[in-house]
């Protein structure tokens, strides 16, 4: 919180700096047992069992203390929107309880643009990084956090990945945040919404979101960078080395980039059908299908007065996701390629019952297990998903809103049809619906497993 604290003496928001100033004296108490870590001599493993915990503290912990400039400042005056926000925040889903973010303090929403930054790389990932001065290994950490049925390392050592990443997540940050400046944005709103969209957030500095700027320059610039983001950054990084060929042959990222473009065109077409011009209704089509594919949840239209087609098109992309090791949400591209190769071979297996048949991922034989794992966690998510659904309408939602509302906070979107264009119909659902919803948002950031996992009376036995 040095970054907003720095802000808010500059900007002389007196408020926001005692603010700042007690929040970040809160955390000093939970670092003595770091401090003692630190001290000893013999270096400390991680078992699986241990990962999930620790990934879970790590992330509850984070979005308490994130919670408390909200609070502290008067800005959330209850407790639970306060922390509502810093989960939408740290998990990037980026449904905001602020109904005019524009009269906020201006470090204020530095922090709260921090929080999809900060969440996007996974605060796993960022701690990875530096485990090593304590003395702790890693690996079991990044498997329960990071997205996707395979972990993978770009190099041997799961700390050199997390650097790697982080550099690259810098990289990428800082480029879009020039780019968006040379299209007309101050610095300040160029910052705040390179936070946002490469951490594929939602949250703007504006009430209005990119639909404020009114400009094709920075809409496409935002298109291309939402696309990147819900990409797999580990096929960026391969892609930078010049392993052309490796990017290509990837299937997760091959299917990734058709979804995307057939969505588009389809919208793209209804959208001119109903009288727009050919151009904006390409670019319109463009930025909300990257923004609902990449669950990053910007918006430059109003898509509640789309055709229903357009509108349908969204709606399916809300189930399926962005790219395994990406910052994007959902049920992810590859375990749809999965499902649906299988698919394919149980259609086969009928035709020909003795044959066997494999599934095959970037040109080579995939694990049985992987198919189990998958199947596994798609059920997962259909079942916490109707938990959800059926959480939202007890709070008297009506069943269209509700299913947006369990789609925007289990996917990490953020960005739904119908009322939930906006966190107003949450905002004035009853406290336990907020906390519900925060559990699953919660939930999704970290891919289910490492939740429900917890949930099982086999974890806690010896």
């Amino acid at each position: 919180m040095a970054a907003p604290l720095i802000a808010a003496v500059i900007l002389r928001e007196d408020g926001m700096i005692r603010s700042f100033g007690i929040s970040m004296a809160a955390p000093l108490p939970l670092a003595l047992p770091v401090l003692f870590i630190f001290t000893r001599k013999q270096r400390i493993r991680f078992s699986t069992a241990a990962g999930f915990l620790l990934v879970f503290l790590f992330w509850i912990i984070a979005c308490f203390l994130g919670s408390l400039p909200f609070r502290l400042s008067g800005a959330m005056p209850r407790l639970v929107d306060a922390i509502f926000e810093s989960v939408s925040g740290f998990s990037t889903t980026g449904i905001s309880l602020f109904a005019d973010v524009e009269i906020l303090p201006r470090s204020l929403l530095l922090w709260r643009g921090m929080t999809h930054w900060l969440g996007g790389i996974g605060i796993v990932v960022l701690t990875v990084a530096l485990l090593p001065l304590l003395g702790i290994g890693g690996f079991q950490l990044v498997k329960a956090e990071t997205t996707g049925p395979e972990k993978e390392k770009i190099t041997p050592k799961i700390t050199a990945t997390a650097k790697i990443l982080c550099f690259l997540y810098l990289g990428l940050t800082i480029l879009l945040t020039a780019l968006l400046v040379l299209g007309g944005m101050s610095w300040f709103d160029a910052v705040f919404h390179a936070f946002s969209t490469i951490a594929t957030g939602g949250f703007s500095s504006r009430n209005s979101s990119i639909a404020a700027y009114s400009s094709p320059f920075i809409e496409w610039v935002c298109i291309i960078f939402m696309i990147l983001a819900g990409y797999n950054f580990a096929l960026i990084y391969q892609l930078l080395r010049g392993k052309i060929r490796d990017v290509f042959r990837n299937s997760e990222g091959r299917a990734y980039i058709s979804i995307l473009g057939i969505a588009a065109l389809i919208t793209t077409l209804s959208l001119y059908s109903s009288g727009l011009d050919f151009a904006t209704a390409l670019r319109q089509a463009f930025f909300h299908c990257s923004s609902i594919a990449s669950s990053c949840g910007l918006l430059v239209a109003d898509h509640n007065l789309w055709p229903p087609l357009a509108q349908g098109i969204l709606l399916l992309l809300m189930f399926v996701g962005g790219c395994s090791g990406s910052t994007a949400g959902g049920i992810k591209v590859v375990r749809w390629v999965v499902l649906f190769k299988q698919a394919q071979n149980e259609a086969r297996r009928l035709l020909y019952p003795r044959g066997v048949f494999n599934i095959r991922l970037n040109r080579k034989v995939g694990r049985k297990d992987v198919v189990y794992g998958v199947a596994g966690f798609v059920f997962l998510y259909f079942a916490t998903l109707a938990a959800s659904f059926l959480l939202t309408t007890s709070g008297g939602l009506e069943p269209w809103d509700s299913l947006n509302a369990a789609l925007i906070c289990l996917g990490n979107i953020g960005l739904g049809l119908g009322k939930l264009n906006s966190g107003a119909a949450i905002a004035a659902s009853p406290d336990y619906i907020k906390w519900g919803l925060s559990f699953f948002m919660i939930a999704g950031r970290l891919e289910l497993w490492t939740i429900f996992v917890m949930l099982m009376p086999e974890y806690w036995r010896r």
